[in-house]
C-alpha cells in the first residue's frame, strides 16, 4: 500500500472513530501496518478528530522512528500484537463510554447476547489496569494477544484485525454490546449450543 493512501485510510478512521464518539480528545491511539512491515500510528497529544495524514508516525517493528514526531505512549503494546499477529494489520485503543462504564466499575462485557457480537468479538476478555504506557501494560494486553477484542480495567478497549475496517467494526460492535448491556443488563446469553454453532461460523 502506498504511504499516502495508507496515511489517508488511517486518518479516515480516526475522524471516524472521532464521530462516531468512539474516542474523545486526545485519547486512545491507532495504527496500522504498511507493506514494507512499518508501522504508522497517531501521535501523542493530538484530537483525533483533528489528525492529519502529515502528522502519523512511521515507526519500524522495534519501535525506532522513520518519520514524524512523537508516537502514543502506547505504541508498544500495538507493536507486541503485530508481532504476535502477523497476519493482522490494524491495531485500535479508544475510550468508548460505554466500555468504560463497565471497565470502571469492575465488569466485564457480555459479548454473546446476540449472533453478531458472537461473530465479530467472540468472548471478550478484560485486562487487569496496569499504567498506561508501562511495561507492566504491554505484559497484561500480550497475555491475550489472540483475542480480537478485549476490554481494558478502567482504561478502554482495544480491537485488532485484518484490515483497518475490521479493527473499526469490533470496536463499534464491542462499544453496542457494552451499550446494550447496560440497557438490558438482565437479558440472558445466547443458549451454548447456538454460541458454539455461531464460533464455528467465524
Amino acid at each position: 500500500m502506498k504511504d499516502q493512501l495508507a496515511r489517508e485510510q488511517l486518518v479516515d478512521v480516526c475522524r471516524r472513530l472521532y464521530n462516531r464518539h468512539l474516542t474523545v480528545s486526545a485519547g486512545g491511539n491507532m495504527s496500522m501496518r504498511l507493506t514494507n512491515g512499518h508501522i504508522l500510528i497517531t501521535p501523542s497529544g493530538v484530537n483525533k478528530g483533528s489528525v492529519t495524514p502529515n502528522m502519523l508516525v512511521e515507526i519500524d517493528i522495534n519501535g525506532n522512528k522513520i518519520s514524524g514526531g512523537k508516537p502514543s505512549i502506547e505504541h508498544r503494546f500495538h507493536l507486541g500484537l503485530y508481532r504476535a499477529n502477523p497476519k493482522n494489520m490494524a491495531v485500535i485503543h479508544c475510550h468508548p463510554l460505554y466500555c468504560l462504564a463497565l471497565a470502571i466499575s469492575e465488569r466485564n462485557i457480555r459479548s454473546c447476547m446476540t449472533p453478531e457480537g458472537v461473530l465479530l468479538l467472540g468472548r471478550v476478555p478484560t485486562i487487569r489496569y496496569e499504567t498506561p504506557g508501562s511495561d507492566e501494560l504491554v505484559e497484561a494486553v500480550m497475555e491475550h494477544s489472540d483475542s480480537p477484542v478485549m476490554l481494558m480495567s478502567k482504561h478502554g478497549a482495544i480491537s485488532q484485525g485484518k484490515t483497518l475496517d475490521e479493527a473499526f467494526n469490533r470496536m463499534e460492535e464491542l462499544e453496542f454490546q457494552a451499550h446494550l448491556q447496560l440497557l438490558a443488563p438482565d437479558a440472558p446469553d445466547l443458549p451454548d449450543d447456538e454460541i458454539t454453532r455461531l464460533t464455528e461460523m467465524r
